[in-house]
């Protein structure tokens, strides 16, 4: 495998993007003249199966609008009714606490930049050391600078954001990080377009080490297509890393047309059931929780809005390996901590707490985390060493 300063993105492939599918798509006729046309000719008995037909089409409308309504929200709302986060008037996308390693990066962050950032958290893993890191989201591109930091001047940091303002205020700063931690040439830079298809931007297929999103994925009305595209763009071994807003329950869809309530990441919220049967579709069997916090909403006109459910902000990683178990299984495994990072201890998850130097027995899915870096897909590369005996064969 080449060395990470020598991945480079591709644009995307031919036919993924093109005007002669846009002309056809502008000229075919709307889906009710199909209707209509099959009505002209109908009998009696065949009144039942317009109506389902018009129905479908009613349907495919009003979601096609309110998604594109959920879009618009998002911009105006992050692009001009909010002119820094202290207009936010939720907790929501501040609730996470930031690492104390991280913390101290962000002195060196622009304070135009840190202004205009509403994340949650930082969502940031270990390791980056040469990688190439997909913001999503990335606004003022915050935690895309602090990642630039800690990829190294040979790694690639991509920030993607539909808000042009947001991008403004991101662009407008890449020469003043660069200078300030004394880099040679940019490795960061920042595209215009929505989550949903990074294949517009040019991001090829299992071009990226590491994603991150930092309170994003609930804006978008298409979770699943997000979840789709990220899969898509990460390497064998790759890894999702994110906060996000969480609820107890699925939302009504009044609430994601609520611009407030939708901006402030209440709306959008992701019903952790849901987000599990996304990933396990994908192939991704088992995710981790990094941190979870409950929000808490003070604002009253928002709190009678959402009435009783009830907000938690989460950080999870999730992998991109096809050998992970829907469960926890012992297979004999073992894995010590290197001492790679911090000399004492390295957590990979709430529940997998490592000291330097001590062997722990670990189930196969997290020994197949921690083993993925060592075969040069990054993941935990050179900080933990995993070895065992199987106890028997997976079917």
């Amino acid at each position: 495998m080449p060395p990470f300063s020598d991945i480079s993105l591709s644009p995307a492939k031919s036919g993924q993007q093109g005007s002669n599918t846009s002309a056809r798509e502008l000229s075919a006729p709307p889906f009710w003249q199909y209707c209509i046309v099959y009505a002209s000719h109908m009998s009696t008995y065949d009144l039942p199966f317009t109506c389902l037909l018009y129905r479908v089409f009613v349907g495919l409308e009003t979601m096609s609008n309110g998604e594109s309504n959920v879009k618009e929200n998002v911009r105006e709302y992050y692009g001009s009714k909010l002119q820094t986060n202290a207009d936010l008037k939720t907790t929501a996308c501040c609730a996470a606490s930031i690492p104390k390693k991280l913390r101290a990066l962000l002195k060196d962050i622009h304070e135009n930049v840190l202004e205009k950032f509403y994340g949650c958290g930082s969502p940031l893993p270990e390791g980056l050391e040469g990688c190439t890191v997909l913001d999503l989201g990335s606004g003022s591109g915050r935690d895309s600078f602090v990642a630039s930091r800690l990829v190294g001047a040979h790694g690639t940091v991509i920030g993607v954001d539909m808000t042009e303002e947001q991008l403004a205020v991101a662009r407008a700063h890449v020469d003043w990080h660069m200078e300030r931690y004394g880099y040679d040439k940019a490795n960061v830079t920042f595209r215009h377009g929505v989550i949903e298809d990074l294949a517009s931007m040019g991001i090829a297929d299992a071009s990226v080490d590491v994603c991150v999103s930092n309170c994003v994925l609930n804006l978008s009305p298409d979770k699943a297509q997000v979840l789709r595209e990220i899969f898509r763009v990460l390497k064998p071994g790759g890894e999702l890393y994110f906060s996000d807003v969480f609820c107890d329950r699925r939302l009504p869809g009044t609430l994601r047309e609520d611009q407030e309530v939708l901006g402030e990441c209440l709306g959008g919220a992701l019903y952790i059931e849901d987000v599990r049967r996304l990933l396990a579709e994908l192939g991704c069997k088992d995710y981790r929780i990094m941190e979870q916090t409950e929000i808490q909403i003070t604002d009253e006109a928002i709190a009678a809005k959402v009435g009783l459910a009830r907000f938690f902000s989460l950080t999870l990683r999730c992998f991109k390996l096809p050998e992970l178990e829907d469960r926890c299984e012992d297979f004999g495994q073992f894995a010590t901590y290197l001492g790679t990072l911090d000399p004492v201890s390295f957590e990979l998850d709430q529940g997998h707490q490592f000291e330097a130097g001590r062997a722990r027995a670990v189930c196969g899915n997290t020994a197949a985390m921690v083993s993925a870096g060592i075969d040069g897909m990054r993941v935990l590369k050179s900080i933990l060493s995993a070895w065992g005996r199987w106890q028997g064969e997976r079917e």
